[in-house]
């Protein structure tokens, strides 16, 4: 089975042009690697995806949240589709592993790259709406970006809501520490332990310290609720 055909059985949409997909997972580093023209990457379909996210998004929050206020909502939608947390749903489907990158991208960790990751989400966005309308990238958006949307805001706002949790208790003081570092500067991966007091709730990496410490962050509450639904 080709990488193609594979993710689309990931996503459980088929193509009926190929291409489309195939346009939305390829990197400008590997169109400019092959001289394959300006408009071969996936940078015009994520335009495009950017916008039916933004519409499909609004409408969800508009119906799920009836008595919020227009900034409420704003600020709502600019953390569900912001790179953090487009990035965060792109794991489920593993999307680095598809997409089509440069040689130099590619060997300097670009499948993991949030900024990469995200605009190949909002590409493949695009890519759904032209091959198969706009109801089929909405059901895309519903299950891979707004489903279990309470988790992924937990995700987003995680080291803000790990604060207000943390003073709440009194147990301790939240602090980050950074336990490992390494690569060059390009490249860097940081390692980042979340201490209440003196003890380690969660541990997150990211390419830097600040991504680093929001995964902690989220580890840490998860750990939290763990420990509060079994005590």
């Amino acid at each position: 089975m080709s990488l193609l055909k594979e993710f689309e059985k990931r996503i459980g949409y088929e193509f009926s042009d190929e291409k489309l997909l195939r346009q939305a997972l390829t990197h400008s580093s590997y169109a400019n690697e092959r001289h394959m023209g300006k408009l071969a990457d996936n940078e015009r379909l994520e335009f495009l995806g950017d916008a039916v996210l933004e519409i499909v998004s609004s409408e969800f929050l508009f119906h799920k949240y009836p008595k919020h206020p227009e900034g409420e909502l704003t600020r709502l939608r600019a953390s569900m589709v912001c790179e953090p947390t487009l990035a965060f749903c792109t794991r489920e489907l593993e999307l680095g592993k598809y997409l089509l990158l440069g040689k130099g991208e590619d060997m300097t960790g670009g499948r993991e790259r949030k900024s990469i990751l995200s605009d190949a989400m909002e590409a493949v966005i695009g890519a759904i709406y032209l091959d198969g309308g706009f109801a089929s990238a909405k059901e895309f958006i519903n299950r891979f970006i707004l489903n279990d949307i309470e988790h992924k805001q937990l995700f987003f706002d995680s080291k803000t809501i790990l604060q207000e949790v943390v003073q709440a208790k009194e147990e301790g003081e939240l602090s980050y520490r950074l336990i490992h570092e390494e690569g060059p500067d390009h490249d860097k991966k940081f390692v980042v332990e979340a201490r209440i007091g003196e003890v380690v709730y969660g541990q997150g990496t990211g390419r830097t310290k600040k991504s680093a410490e929001q995964e902690a962050a989220y580890h840490t509450l998860l750990e939290l609720k763990k420990q509060e639904s079994s005590s």
